[in-house]
Parts: structure tokens; C-alpha cells; sequence
């Protein structure tokens, strides 16, 4: 498995929830060359930044194959602005954001103990835990640029085998059930961008880019989607934007904290099985929300600021950066220079104060790709927590008897008192549906521990309180004789 990374961001207006916005539509379909298996995306990972100006879109495709055989094409609606990314955001994004499990508490057990220096307990775990532009057929270049590593043409059309066409003529082939998907395209107004890796570039090269298109837009073409995947892919997606959003057009549900039972064998809970259970009730056509949480923009900045020693982000050459077409500038730019142009497209309104970041998962059936994603502001616009507190357990460790207790010293025996439990936590995190992370945190019984008081008078004991009345009889002494004369 290998993670590319392409994005596309084009629009169908939001309503109410945004005020008028124009025609944006984000994602794309993945091409394979004639030798490939056409079944080769099993996942992607998008994130949707929208405001009322413009709309942006990012989507990591988790593939097999050589990328270099790869061409993503991306319905749009007029020109849109091409710029690089880098999977450190996806990362960021993916960290902020993941669910968190936590296993239930145990009672305490009980240990021997010997008066106030007795075993004390406590409960302990821990966490733990992704162009050539061809005129073939009645086609118009509207725009052609490289951006790092890609070549990128930007297609209009009103013939809806003008796309086919230039695919192959540059050596991909389409699929034949997406011919009438792309005519149904075209005959709905949508132009075409096309990306490709330039040639000499290797599996190292697959880099994110961002596609941006003015006014506000929250519709996925799954359709489009539905290109190079089998007969099911996963999708995780990240909506930043002023609030939380949903699924209009497809079913919604979450996984509630009351619902959630903890394994003690397997230390793990039901969660993938809850999520498994609400996807094949839909015919895995069904978007669940795992989280929507008001987040500091420094939380996805921070991390992505303190990469800069990798090469995540790549210079755009001054001879690739294609002056006005698509934004770029004559001088181009450094590794630097596009990190700080992609985190102020992320946040236009930079880090002041919190963006709302909601995050949304489908396994998706071939059958629900027929229908593109609409997005809607939802109507309960609370947090979704990313953090569940687990109560209900079966398989319960059980805490050792303590029949008697050792003598301790200056007594015949010791006594018996409750400690807390203590352990650690699981190694692993817990895998939710296709592409989730999770961490987990469990609290488990321990091993008892008994410690004795010393004695106040006599016996072994004795030591102490005379060794701690020398020591303050010292002290005081020394003190006295430090005083200054008057």
C-alpha cells in the first residue's frame, strides 16, 4: 500500500447555511494505465476547507501500484488555482482528531497494609496508539502548468467523448463503465483538470496538492470517485470550516459512550463492531460523524511549521511556476514560501481564536458511488467528542485473596486495606472501520505490595525518632549560632 495524494475542490452552493455560493465539486477519479489492476484505490483521505469566499480541497489516495501510471481528473467549474500540499497536514489533521477509547475503572483491590506506611495503590495506564495538453476531439486548454512534480491541464468541452479522448491520447486508459459518468459531466456544464506525474518522477515523488475554486461549495462527486476503486472504498474526511457539517443526501449516525463495552481479554471494545453493524444496516451507504470539534488552527500549524527539516514540501521553480496562469508567479517559490501559501489557505483567517473541524468516515459500497456527497451545516451544531470514557466491561480481571498478611515489625501481623489498581495500558490502537486510528487506555489489577510503620517506642523502630530529634536539635543549634550580634 502507498499513499498519493491529489486534490480537486469545485462546488454546488451551501443555501442558508452560507448565502448564495457558485458551483464547486471536489475530488477525482483515478485512471490506471492498460496494464494495471483497475481495482487500485481501497481508501482516501480528504479534507474540505470551505468559507464564503472560496473552497478548497485535499484528497490522499491510499493505492496500489506505480504512481507514474496514475492520471487524476477532477470535475470543476471554471478555472481553479493549483498549488502543493504536503501529508504532514493529513497527519496533523489525523492526530487532533482521532477517537480515543478509554477502558473502564476498576475497583480496587485489596493489599496488606501496616499503618500509615502501608501499600498505597494508585490507578495507572497508559495510551498508545497515516501535461501535455492534446487536442484530441472538440477540446479547449483553458490553462497548463506544472506544480512540483506534476503536470496539470485544466479542460473544456462540449463533447462528451472530448475527455476519453485526451486520456488516451496521453496513454491512460478509462474504464468503460465511466464513460457515461464523464458524459454525464459534461453535459451538466463541468470542465476537466487533469494531473499526471511528469516523467522520471518515482514512488518518492506522490505529493499532496491543492485545488481551489472561489465561492463556498460542499459537494463531493462520488461518482467520479467511483474510478479505479473495488467494491468498496473507504473515505475519511475533515470539513474546517465555522461549524459542523453532515451528510444532506445520505444517512448520518454516531457512536454514542453508553453503547461501548470493554473486552478485558481482547482489551478492546465493540466500537469497529457498532460501526460495522450501522454500515451494513445501510447498505454501506452511510456517513458516520466521529467527531466536530472547535480546535486552535496553532494545533494543525504547529506541527506542520515543525517539519521544515523534512522535504515534505517541494520549491515550485521560477520556470514552472507559469506566471498567471493559475496564481503562480514568475519567481517561484521555495519549500517555505508554499508551506506558509498552503497553511493561508487552510486558516485565511490565520490562528487567531478556534475553527470548527468536523470529521466524517463511509466504507462506501460501488452501488453508493452513484450518487455524489452533498454537505449541509447540520441542525445540532454542539461538539462531537473525539473521546470516549468506557463503563460497561465483560471479562473483568479479578483481584487475588488475601487470606493473611505478614507480621510487620513491632506487631503480630499485619492488616488488610484497599489500594487502587494499577497497570498498563494495551500496545496497540484500535483500528475503527476501514481507515479510523484510535488510542486506547486500560486500567487493570496489579500486584499487592505491603510495606510496615516503625515502631514509636523500643523495637527496630526506635531509630527513627531519635535519629529525626538529633537532626532538628542540629539544625536548631546551627541556627543560633548564625545570628548576627546586635
Amino acid at each position: 500500500m502507498r499513499w498519493g495524494v491529489i486534490a480537486g475542490a469545485l462546488g454546488v452552493g451551501l443555501g442558508a447555511a452560507l448565502g448564495a455560493a457558485s458551483d464547486a465539486r471536489a475530488c477525482g477519479g483515478c485512471f490506471h494505465g492498460p496494464s494495471q489492476n483497475p481495482d487500485v484505490i481501497t481508501d482516501h483521505r480528504m479534507i474540505f476547507r470551505v468559507s464564503p469566499q472560496q473552497t478548497t480541497l485535499y484528497d490522499e489516495i491510499e493505492y496500489q501500484g506505480d504512481p507514474s501510471s496514475f492520471a487524476w481528473v477532477l470535475p470543476i467549474k471554471g478555472p481553479v488555482t493549483v498549488g502543493l500540499s504536503a501529508d504532514i497536514v493529513f497527519s496533523a489533521l489525523d492526530t487532533a482528531t482521532q477517537t480515543s477509547i478509554q477502558s473502564p475503572n476498576l475497583p480496587p483491590c485489596q493489599t496488606c497494609s501496616c499503618g500509615d506506611f502501608g501499600a498505597s495503590g494508585s490507578s495507572s495506564g497508559s495510551s498508545s496508539g497515516g501535461g501535455k495538453s492534446a487536442d484530441a476531439g472538440a477540446v479547449t486548454v483553458i490553462s497548463q502548468q506544472v506544480v512540483g512534480p506534476y503536470e496539470s491541464v485544466q479542460l473544456q468541452s462540449t463533447d462528451p467523448n472530448a475527455l476519453t479522448d485526451w486520456l488516451s491520447a496521453n496513454g491512460f486508459t478509462v474504464p468503460s463503465d465511466v464513460d457515461p459518468i464523464i458524459a454525464a459531466y459534461v453535459q451538466e456544464g463541468f470542465d476537466f483538470l487533469a494531473l499526471k506525474l511528469q516523467p522520471g518522477q518515482g514512488v518518492q515523488a506522490m505529493r499532496p496538492v491543492r485545488v481551489t475554486t472561489p465561492g463556498a461549495g460542499l459537494t463531493l462527486p462520488l461518482r467520479m470517485v467511483s474510478a479505479g476503486t473495488g467494491p468498496t472504498v473507504g473515505i475519511t474526511l475533515w470539513v474546517v470550516g465555522d461549524g459542523r457539517y453532515e451528510a444532506a443526501n445520505f444517512p448520518n449516525f454516531m457512536i454514542q459512550a453508553s453503547q461501548l463495552v470493554w473486552d478485558w481479554n481482547t482489551e478492546s471494545s465493540n466500537y469497529t463492531t457498532l460501526v460495522q453493524q450501522q454500515e451494513t444496516a445501510a447498505n454501506d451507504a452511510t456517513w458516520q460523524t466521529e467527531s466536530s470539534l472547535d480546535l486552535s488552527p496553532y494545533q494543525i500549524e504547529d506541527p506542520v511549521l515543525a517539519d521544515q527539516a523534512s522535504d515534505d514540501y517541494l520549491p515550485i521553480a521560477a520556470s514552472d511556476a507559469g506566471a498567471g496562469d493559475d496564481g503562480g508567479s514568475a519567481a517561484g517559490e521555495t519549500a517555505d514560501q508554499v508551506r506558509q501559501d498552503d497553511l493561508a489557505t487552510l486558516f485565511p483567517g490565520g490562528t487567531q481564536g478556534t475553527v470548527r473541524i468536523t470529521r466524517m468516515r463511509a466504507d462506501l459500497s460501488h452501488a453508493a458511488l452513484a450518487t455524489d456527497l452533498n454537505l449541509q451545516a447540520s441542525a445540532d451544531q454542539s461538539d462531537v467528542s473525539n473521546f470516549y470514557q468506557v463503563t460497561q466491561s465483560v471479562n473483568a480481571p479479578t483481584c487475588p485473596p488475601i487470606t493473611s498478611c505478614p507480621p510487620c515489625n513491632g506487631s503480630s501481623s499485619g492488616g488488610v486495606s484497599s489500594s487502587g489498581a494499577s497497570g498498563s495500558g494495551s500496545s496497540g490502537g484500535i483500528n475503527e472501520g476501514a481507515g479510523g486510528n484510535t488510542t486506547t487506555k486500560t486500567v487493570s489489577p496489579g500486584s499487592s505490595s505491603f510495606g510496615c510503620a516503625a515502631s514509636p517506642e523500643g523495637g527496630s523502630g526506635g531509630w527513627l525518632e531519635a535519629g529525626l530529634a538529633a537532626f532538628v536539635g542540629l539544625a536548631f543549634a546551627r541556627s543560633r549560632r548564625r545570628r548576627p550580634r546586635r
